[in-house]
């Protein structure tokens, strides 16, 4: 039999040493968990820690990512490569053990976790892509998905808002193989949580039509074993174990206070609590037995050599199908994707369309998610103004009885709204398939989160659209998707002053910049048709950052171009003097612009040429990926020595980079006023940017 209290008591010892030792974290609540830990991973995780990216494993979710030691310890002792060494080297420069857990840093860390209330979103999104992938893939007899999500969060998490955001999700979406264990030790950095936080979970969890358990003694692994048996065995809803704790469990003068949170205890309260708990061990010591009741090498690769012959008969049932499931598990494109992609793009340049760029990216979306099942769309409450529907994406729904993914639902028309856009005309799904638009309702950074999450689950590439202002509302989120290099797509439509009288409230002006500002994050602004999908062809391929597409809602005309090859590198050169009847006259100045100021810069150079002023135009759809591209290419599209002027609706602070002698842009917020007269107040026409070419040239 395991000694469940030395199996705790190691990771408490471990979690004392190594906050110590760095001199910097969280020791009281990996402390106060570590019975939580125990009946978790000791009796109901499906896991081999020989191979932490086994398809059908559980997943595990530290939301309170603060409480890192727990994981580390916890991995350290089942077998993960995660030796003590990396324990010893907590929280320092190149470590396996970062400050917070970190996905691809650490083995067995499933995401990163950190900024409260995303763990547990993450969590949604995990076990909604689990329970999509079993009603896609399952056959009789071969339930080759079958795993659940666990996640542990606390206090910080209950409180931040977007837990109320995915929680509400879950319970919407029945997902029963969410099991979440609540640390409520009522404990927060600032102290007791009462006078501040006064919410009744286990009500709220109801509400939102989840299983409530508890609250039970988180403190007695056996009890918690109890409560998550008795979770999988819910059929139809998500379940909220309540697991009153104590923070830093074991530490007789920090257990129960706020200084436990956040600090090392002390050489001597260390020193006591080892004497409380009844571990004689010295500093990062763990005894062989303790070890023997941890392991789960053998264990594991049991579990998982079953799993893989139980996928070998399912591919020899359904050899198609398991080939699919390999693909899409692998994150890897369908092997006729380029040609998709160039058909998409040709058949955009070929019609020359003039619509708005949330068209075009609702066009864009008709071919790829026809040739990619994987791409699992939605919307923050504003389907028919995004643009995130097609006719291969019907709405996903759930049935409200038994909680079961409803199948071959018809894609139907959005609900008519404000905007005068068309749906998709209704088209019947083919046999088998799933509801592949989510209605996310008015929840835009727990649709961020979600995603992430399904992204980092596998099997799908999820997108989701909002307003670009609201991209405020998911930005940390989107920050996230950048550190873990996920491919996660964000559509964000009325892009500018251009959506006219909705007013400064939501009309974007810094938006552009700052989400250029964070690393990692590809952003574009297509002008046209085809900019945007080539945005989207190179989004789908990105399969290590994620995407920020900004559309508009007003028409943009479609720029004519020679070639389409340069499209994808960010920036290319869309008009020189020569087509505008200069041919031998040497280029004066470059106009950049992007988006819908491109048609605005066309304008200009001709305009120009009027007056023989040779004007070259360049389209900047990404400034992000043009800043990747080599030396010899950037000085080729931007010659040196030659005045640049940049075009685009929103702060001018990120042009100055480019050199620009001046830049045509918004430093203050917009108005209400029909786009039109918006344009003309804010210099937003061919004549003021011809102008400022002039000035530049004096």
């Amino acid at each position: 039999m395991a000694n469940t209290q030395q199996m705790a008591n190691a990771i408490r010892a471990l979690a004392m040493d190594a906050v110590q030792q760095a001199n910097s974290g969280h020791p009281g609540a990996p402390m106060g968990m570590a019975d939580m830990a125990v009946a978790l991973w000791g009796e109901h995780l499906r896991y081999n820690p020989a191979n932490p990216h086994w398809f059908d494993r559980d997943r595990f979710v530290l939301s309170n990512g603060h409480a890192s030691m727990l994981i580390y310890a916890v991995l350290h002792l089942t077998g993960y490569d995660l030796p003590l060494a990396e324990l010893k080297n907590f929280r320092q420069l190149h470590s396996k053990t970062a400050g917070h857990p970190e996905v691809d840093v650490t083995p067995g860390v499933e995401t990163t976790t950190g900024p409260l209330g995303q763990g547990i979103t993450n969590a949604v999104g995990f076990a909604l892509a689990e329970k999509l992938l079993a009603a896609e893939f399952n056959r009789k007899g071969h339930d080759i998905v079958d795993h659940h999500t666990y996640a542990f969060l606390g206090d910080g998490c209950m409180m931040e808002g977007i837990s109320h955001e995915a929680c509400a999700l879950a319970g919407a979406w029945h997902l029963n193989k969410l099991i979440a264990l609540y640390d409520d030790n009522g404990i927060s950095i600032d102290g007791q949580v009462k006078p501040w936080f006064i919410d009744n979970t286990e009500e709220r969890f109801k509400s939102y039509g989840w299983n409530v358990i508890g609250p039970v003694d988180g403190n007695d692994a056996k009890e918690v074993a109890k409560a998550i048996a008795k979770a999988k065995k819910e059929a139809s809803k998500p379940t909220l174990i309540v697991c009153k704790t104590t923070i830093g469990k074991g530490s007789p003068n920090r257990a129960g206070t706020a200084k436990a949170h956040g600090e090392a205890l002390g050489a001597e309260e260390i020193k006591l609590t080892r004497e409380a708990i009844g571990w004689p061990y010295p500093a990062f010591e763990i005894p062989a037995e303790v070890y023997a009741d941890w392991d789960h090498k053998a264990e594991g690769a049991k579990t998982e050599a079953a799993w893989n012959d139980a996928f070998a008969a399912y591919a020899a049932a359904y050899p198609e199908l398991a080939a699919e499931f390999t693909r899409r598990m692998k994150g890897e494109l369908p092997k006729d994707f380029h040609q998709v992609a160039f058909d998409t793009v040709v058949a955009a340049h070929t019609k020359g369309e003039t619509v708005a760029s949330r068209k075009a990216s609702q066009l864009a979306l008709e071919a790829f998610t026809a040739a990619l099942p994987e791409m699992l769309g939605g919307s923050a409450d504003l389907t028919g103004s995004n643009l995130t529907n097609t006719k291969s994406t019907a709405a996903l729904r759930f049935d409200a009885k038994t909680g079961a993914v409803v199948m071959n639902v018809p894609a139907v028309e959005a609900t008519p709204g404000a905007e005068d856009e068309a749906a998709p005309a209704p088209v019947e799904a083919p046999h088998g398939t799933i509801g592949r638009h989510i209605n996310y309702g008015v929840r835009e950074f727990g649709m961020a989160a979600i995603m992430n999450g399904v992204a980092l689950h596998g099997g799908y590439i999820p997108y989701g659209g909002t307003f670009l202002t609201f991209s405020d509302y998911s930005r940390n989120a989107i920050r996230m998707a950048a550190l873990m290099k996920r491919r996660v797509v964000h559509v964000f439509t009325h892009d500018s002053i251009g959506l006219g009288e909705d007013g400064p409230t939501h009309q974007s002006i810094e938006h552009a910049a700052s989400l250029r500002l964070i690393p990692n994050l590809d952003v574009w602004r297509p002008g046209d048709t085809a900019e945007t999908a080539v945005a989207w062809a190179v989004a789908l391929q990105n399969q290590s950052r994620p995407t920020a597409l900004l559309l508009s809602r007003q028409n943009i005309a479609y720029a004519p171009k020679s070639e389409l090859g340069d499209i994808s590198r960010g920036a290319y050169v869309l008009s020189e003097p020569e087509n505008v009847g200069l041919k031998n006259k040497k280029t004066a100045a470059v106009i950049i612009a992007t988006g819908s100021e491109v048609p605005l810069a066309l304008a200009a150079q001709k305009l120009l040429a009027e007056k023989k002023i040779a004007v070259r135009v360049v389209s900047m759809p990404s400034t992000t990926t043009f800043d990747r591209q080599d030396l010899a290419y950037k000085k080729a599209v931007l010659p040196k020595k030659i005045p640049r002027v940049a075009v685009e609706m929103g702060c001018t602070d990120g042009w100055w980079k480019y050199g620009c002698a001046a830049v045509v842009g918004i430093d203050s917020y917009g108005e209400s006023a029909p786009a039109p007269a918006l344009f003309k107040h804010f210099g937003f026409t061919a004549e003021n940017v011809a102008a400022t070419v002039e000035a530049a040239l004096q």
